[in-house]
């Protein structure tokens, strides 16, 4: 049986089959907000199914495609659709294309999600930019035996989200009249949705958002020594006392209208690496 080392190399030699370039940020694109696509001059796509090891992408509107090309200039790679714990996937494999990227070169991720406003400041369609994150999946993608050559045993979190691109992507907010905040998200298994006193405990512990993804592919972005930035796109309000049914399409339609600002955010983060190279 293949170990995660070998499993990584498989995918590599797929893209590099047909894309020849190292990419200097890869992108994972969350629910609804697949559009971001399109500003892409795409070189090469692959089905994730064509690619080694890559599990498939039952979310609703997930793609399922790994997208390649240039867009601000830099060399990417971008998901359209990512996997999820509650389709049944270990995190080791919904975390795979991230230690993909940075075997191809990657210096940032940027990822993306649809999100559970927990804040009352915040209104459906705004965006956060998130400065740290609650881990509540009840489980974590580098739990088990270490593999050196992939990072080290105890990585550090005291700043799993960079700075320097926190501050860069709320200045692109300023400039664009854009409504975007800082805050924490906070990390679920689902596939349900919360109840009243659940949403009520993860304000409590000082969550400013809620989503089902996003954080195991931080955590071993940070493992495997990728900077990181992330966009919460709120797309529905959870505050217990005036909490409603969710409507999927009603999400989708909110991530959607949001995704022009989104755009903009990326673009910011992706114009700072290319001024800089990120210590």
């Amino acid at each position: 049986m293949l170990d995660l080392f070998d499993k990584i190399q498989d995918a590599k030699a797929a893209i590099e089959q047909v894309w020849d370039r190292r990419p200097r940020a890869a992108i994972i694109l969350g629910t609804g907000l697949g559009g971001l696509v399109e500003e892409i001059d795409v070189e090469a796509t692959l089905e994730y199914g064509d690619i080694p090891h890559f599990p498939g992408s039952t979310a609703t509107s997930h793609r399922g495609r790994l997208v390649c090309g240039m867009l601000q200039g830099l060399p990417v790679v971008a998901m359209e659709g990512r996997f999820h714990m509650y389709e049944g996937y270990p995190l080791k494999q919904i975390t795979l294309p991230v230690r993909l990227f940075k075997a191809l070169g990657a210096e940032l991720l940027i990822v993306s999600n649809a999100c559970g406003g927990l804040n009352p400041y915040y209104q459906s369609g705004d965006i956060m930019v998130i400065e740290d994150h609650l881990n509540l999946m009840g489980d974590n993608p580098l739990i088990g035996v270490n593999d050196d050559r992939l990072g080290p045993r105890f990585p550090d979190m005291c700043e799993p989200y960079d700075q320097q691109l926190i501050d860069r992507v709320l200045d692109v907010a300023r400039r664009e009249n854009i409504t975007a905040y800082k805050g924490v998200f906070a990390a679920v298994a689902g596939p349900n949705l919360e109840t009243r006193a659940e949403y009520r405990f993860l304000r409590t512990i000082g969550a400013d958002v809620v989503g089902m993804s996003t954080v195991p592919e931080v955590i071993v972005a940070v493992h495997c020594g990728l900077k990181v930035v992330g966009l919460s796109v709120i797309t529905d309000m959870c505050l217990p006392d005036a909490l409603k049914p969710v409507n999927v399409d009603e999400i989708i339609a909110t991530a959607g209208r949001a995704e022009p600002n989104l755009r903009k955010l990326v673009r910011g983060a992706l114009n700072t690496l290319a001024e800089v190279r990120l210590a």
